[in-house]
């Protein structure tokens, strides 16, 4: 549309402000009673849109972040669809689509705005694949396209970007391999809830401190993959189809949140070593349903809320773990559909109210006042004893 005499006396490049007309007639607020519309000072006859024009930063005249919606709890967010005219915006760094029902494809030509720092584009309902373009952002550091609706295989430039340190695709129906080039210098790496296949990468950056490629359908060993990450503190692999034996290695100092449940993995809890592992408040370790068989080794005793259950651990219960029950550090400790046959109660001693401990449905009868399980555990205190006579390592 024609530029008017005051729309060509604005402080703005005349290319940015096309640019977001484009976006103003592509996108629109979901209606809702109470919420402020975020484009109500979008006032194309304003004289400086940068300074009145919500959720837009200028330099110089220029558009440099773009914030589309407000955020706010009340706030349905946008709906409409992300239009290409984006692009336009040559000097933007930074672009954050909050919450709401924004349609349709991410446009490729986002990827000819090599200033691009950060792309947020979370919780909508954004279809089609993650264009490839975006592997030419040599200067992207976040990229965050979680809880949408995208398909489709991964770039594999992508995870080549020499600045990008955190990556966050959750969410989505994503599907094929992982890429097997991920030489980013990432920090966080969250790819959950997707329908990825395949094995792990051969390698993974040892910068990173998060990863989670959790409730996908990987499969193969974990092997020595996470031996050289000595920065990392939250590693989710569960419900996969991976299997082999549990890694010993990944029992160690820095992980505080370890989740490997729902997999095929077989092996045993490792013995204490030189140097054990010392979890702190907020730690937790899932190895729930898997096949994980042999005497539980004192190696978890002190983290916050430890799953166990539905494995083939048998023997007694270490006390290191009754201790750190009875004092209040293990929060929660799932032993439930096991082959346990003791757990040495502290004479005269109360559980803490906090605590949640499950012993049902293993070769004992839980100790009076120990039976607070999680309705999935069934009602049945204790197996069969046939079932605990011929069971053995094997």
């Amino acid at each position: 549309m024609p530029l008017s005499y005051q729309q060509q006396n604005q402080k703005i490049s005349t290319v940015d402000l096309q640019a977001l007309t484009a976006i103003k007639n592509s996108l629109t607020d979901v209606p809702s009673r109470g919420a402020t519309a975020f484009f109500s000072t979008w006032d194309f006859a304003a004289p400086d849109p940068c300074s009145t024009f919500s959720g837009v930063t200028c330099t110089s005249g220029r558009v440099t972040t773009l914030t589309l919606g407000t955020g706010l709890s009340d706030s349905p967010g946008l709906a409409g669809s992300l239009p290409p005219s984006l692009a336009d915006l040559t000097e933007l760094t930074q672009l954050i689509l909050f919450p709401g029902i924004v349609t349709g494809p991410i446009p490729f030509q986002l990827g000819r705005l090599a200033n691009l720092r950060v792309i947020s584009l979370t919780n909508n309902r954004l279809t089609g694949p993650i264009p490839q373009t975006l592997s030419l952002l040599s200067n992207l550091h976040t990229l965050d396209l979680s809880y949408n609706r995208l398909t489709g295989s991964i770039p594999p430039g992508l995870t080549r970007l020499p600045a990008l340190k955190v990556l966050i695709l959750a969410s989505n129906s994503l599907s094929g391999e992982l890429p097997h080039d991920v030489s980013s210098q990432l920090l966080h790496l969250d790819l959950k809830r997707n329908k990825l296949t395949g094995p792990l990468p051969p390698s993974l950056p040892t910068t990173l401190r998060y990863l989670s490629f959790s409730e996908n359908e990987m499969s193969g060993l974990i092997g020595s993959l996470f031996d050289s990450l000595a920065d990392l503190v939250h590693l989710d692999l569960g419900t996969n189809r991976l299997s082999g034996p549990l890694p010993q290695t990944l029992f160690r100092t820095t992980l505080q949140s370890l989740m490997l449940q729902r997999n095929n993995l077989s092996g045993w809890v490792p013995p204490v070593g030189s140097q054990p592992p010392s979890y702190g408040e907020g730690s937790i370790v899932d190895l729930s349903h898997n096949s994980i068989t042999g005497e539980l080794s004192p190696i978890l005793a002190g983290v916050e809320s430890l799953f166990l259950n539905n494995n083939r651990l048998l023997g007694n219960v270490p006390r290191e773990y009754v201790k750190s029950v009875y004092v209040g550090t293990t929060r929660t400790l799932y032993l439930q559909h096991n082959y346990i046959s003791g757990f040495p109660v502290e004479p005269r001693s109360m559980l803490p109210d906090t605590v949640s401990l499950c012993l049902s449905y293993n070769c004992m009868v839980p100790p009076v006042g120990m039976e607070a399980c999680p309705a999935s555990a069934g009602t049945q205190l204790s197996r069969p004893a046939s079932q605990c006579s011929v069971f053995t390592y094997g």
